[in-house]
């Protein structure tokens, strides 16, 4: 992948997190933590307490010092949510991002160090299998591939600490009662509308 195939990445977040992401920024799940904020998580606790023990090849810095982004946010973790669409969205992020110092991006999961690569931005998006990150179906009857396309569907970008809130564009929602609470935040952010990006129509 090129820097000019890439028109934005993408964050998946409760629509209530909203307020704290406006103020603060995305932060990452230690600066969270660090500033006592309470925010409901999309993430599953298993995936965590992998994430946790993950440090960033290179950096000598745990991910969790982390936020991470998503190249294409139409992916196995939005999936798994699907049946909470009504309380998601999904926040649009300028590729700006990628010329903040310290910025990493992987080929696949950052969950599965072992299996993925990571790289400095933003020359490190050459390692990104576009085809396989924007694929609308990972599936595979072929066990090991199908493994392979799920992590490559969940590329990311790691920024250090925080994303900040001037990075952010705007969101994709699922419908119109989606669209009504977000806009009930009153954040200025354009939202649109778009049930095919949470699989309301299948694959």
């Amino acid at each position: 992948m090129e820097r000019a195939e890439l028109d934005e990445l993408h964050f998946i977040t409760p629509i209530a997190n909203l307020p704290s992401i406006c103020t603060h920024g995305i932060l990452s799940h230690n600066g969270i933590r660090k500033l006592g904020l309470t925010h409901t998580s999309v993430a599953m606790t298993e995936v965590q307490d992998i994430r946790k023990g993950v440090t960033v090849p290179g950096t000598g810095k745990p991910l969790h010092d982390y936020a991470n982004l998503y190249i294409c946010a139409r992916n196995p973790m939005l999936y798994k949510r699907k049946n909470e669409h009504r309380a998601l969205c999904v926040l649009r992020v300028s590729c700006d991002v990628l010329d903040i110092p310290g910025t990493v991006v992987t080929d696949g999961n950052a969950a599965a160090k072992e299996y993925s690569r990571f790289e400095p931005c933003p020359e490190g998006l050459s390692c990104v299998d576009r085809s396989r990150t924007f694929a609308r179906d990972w599936r595979d009857p072929v066990l090991p591939v199908f493994w392979r396309k799920r992590s490559q569907k969940c590329a990311e970008v790691l920024v250090p600490s925080s994303v900040p809130p001037k990075h952010l564009l705007g969101a994709y929602v699922s419908g119109d009662e989606a669209a009504e609470v977000f806009n009930s935040h009153k954040t200025g952010l354009a939202v649109t509308i778009d049930p095919d990006f949470f699989f309301l129509r299948g694959f």
